[in-house]
C-alpha cells in the first residue's frame, strides 16, 4: 500500500510523525509518503539512515494550524499539507490519507477535494470505542454540530459498513442515542430519525442510552454531530478521573498499595482498553476518499495504529462498500416511502 501521513498534524509534529512513519513501513512493508516542508523533513529521515523507498516526502510548505479558520485556510493555504495529501489520493497515487491535525481542516481539504460519495448529504467523524465485550462505532462526534434526520439515516448506512469491514461484525446491531430507550422519548430530531431508520435497511435496534451502549448492546451508534462529540469527550474525561482516583486511592495506605501491586497486571489490562492510542484514528465516512482523523495529542504509538486501523479499511475495501451501500439502500428507501 501507499499510505498518506500528514507530517505536520500532531501538537507536537514532526517527530510522532517522522517516528510513525519508520515504524510503519518497517512493520508492514508499506511506503509511507509524509507530507509537509521538505526542508524541515528530510532532513531529519537523512540523519536516521531511512532511504526514500521506505519513507518519501511530499513537499507541502504550508500548514494548517489548530486557530486556522478550516474554510478559508483550506482555500488560501492550498498547498498545505493536508491537501496536498489528499490529492495525492485523489491522483490514485496513495491508497489512503492519516492526519492528526485540525478535524475541521481535514473535512474542508476533504470535501473540496474529493467531494462526498454520490447520494451522501454529510460526511461523519466515526470513532470507535471500546464497550463491554468489544467495540462499537459512533457517529458523528463532530463533524456536523446540526443534523436533519435523513444524515443521521445515512450514518447509520455508512457505520454499519464500517463496522461490518473494519471490526468484522456480522449485521451490526445499530442504536440512536437518545434519553430514553422507548420510541418516543427524544427531541425532534431522535423522532423523526427513528422511523427513517426503521426502514433504512440496517439491524436498527431503537434508541439506546449511553449505559446500554457501554454495556455492549449496541455495535453502531448514531447521532448529531454536536451529541456525539460531548458524549465522546464526557466519556474520556470520566475515564481519566477514575483512573486518578484509583491511582490516589491505591496510594492511601500501605495495605491498599499492596493490593495495587497485586493487582497491577489487571490495572495494565485496563489502561490499554481504555487507551485512546490503541484506536488511532477515525475515518471521515462519506468523502469519496479514504480519509482518517486522529487526535491532536497522538504520539507515535497512536499514530502507528491510525496506520494499523486505516490498512484495514483500503484491505477490506471500505469505500467501495460504502459507495455501493449508499445508493442500494437509498434506493430501497425511495421504494418503501412511495409504499
Amino acid at each position: 500500500m501507499r499510505i498518506v501521513l500528514d507530517a505536520m498534524g500532531s501538537d507536537t509534529h514532526p517527530e510522532p510523525e517522522i517516528e510513525a512513519a519508520v515504524e510503519s513501513a518497517r512493520r508492514w512493508g508499506d511506503t509511507i509518503l509524509l507530507t509537509g516542508p521538505e526542508d524541515l523533513l528530510q532532513p531529519k529521515l537523512d540523519a536516521l539512515g531511512i532511504p526514500k523507498s521506505i519513507v518519501e516526502v511530499v513537499h507541502a510548505p504550508e500548514v494548517l494550524e489548530m486557530t486556522d479558520k478550516p474554510a478559508e485556510a483550506a482555500r488560501g493555504k492550498a498547498v498545505n499539507s493536508m491537501a496536498v495529501g489528499i490529492d495525492l489520493i485523489k491522483g490514485d497515487k496513495a491508497d489512503v490519507f492519516v492526519t492528526a491535525g485540525n478535524t475541521g481542516g481535514a473535512m474542508a481539504n476533504a470535501l473540496f477535494r474529493l467531494g462526498r460519495i454520490r447520494g451522501v448529504k454529510r460526511p461523519a467523524v466515526s470513532p470507535i470505542i471500546p464497550v463491554l465485550g468489544g467495540h462499537a462505532v459512533i457517529l458523528d462526534v463532530g463533524a456536523n454540530a446540526d443534523c436533519k434526520p435523513i444524515f443521521l439515516m445515512q450514518f447509520a448506512i455508512m457505520g454499519t459498513i464500517y463496522a461490518e469491514k473494519v471490526l468484522g461484525k456480522s449485521s451490526p446491531r445499530v442504536g440512536l442515542l437518545s434519553i430514553g430507550e422507548e420510541p418516543g422519548k427524544g427531541n425532534k430530531l431522535v423522532k423523526e430519525t427513528y422511523p427513517l431508520l426503521e426502514i433504512a435497511g440496517v439491524n436498527f435496534i431503537g434508541n439506546v442510552e449511553p449505559k446500554e451502549i457501554y454495556a455492549g448492546e449496541a455495535d453502531v451508534v448514531v447521532t448529531d454531530g454536536f451529541s456525539g462529540n460531548v458524549f465522546i469527550k464526557t466519556s474520556e474525561a470520566v475515564a481519566r478521573f477514575m483512573s486518578d482516583i484509583i491511582r490516589d486511592e491505591i496510594k492511601a495506605s500501605p495495605i491498599s498499595s499492596v493490593g495495587g501491586l497485586l493487582a497491577k497486571p489487571a490495572f495494565h489490562r485496563v489502561g490499554l482498553l481504555l487507551d485512546p492510542s490503541e484506536y488511532g484514528a477515525a475515518p471521515l465516512l462519506g468523502v469519496d476518499g479514504l480519509v482518517f482523523i486522529g487526535h491532536g495529542r497522538s504520539d507515535a504509538k497512536a499514530l502507528v495504529s491510525a496506520i494499523r486501523v486505516a490498512r484495514q479499511a483500503v484491505s477490506n475495501r471500505l469505500l467501495e462498500a460504502t459507495r455501493e451501500a449508499i445508493q442500494r439502500r437509498l434506493a430501497d428507501v425511495s421504494r418503501k416511502e412511495e409504499a
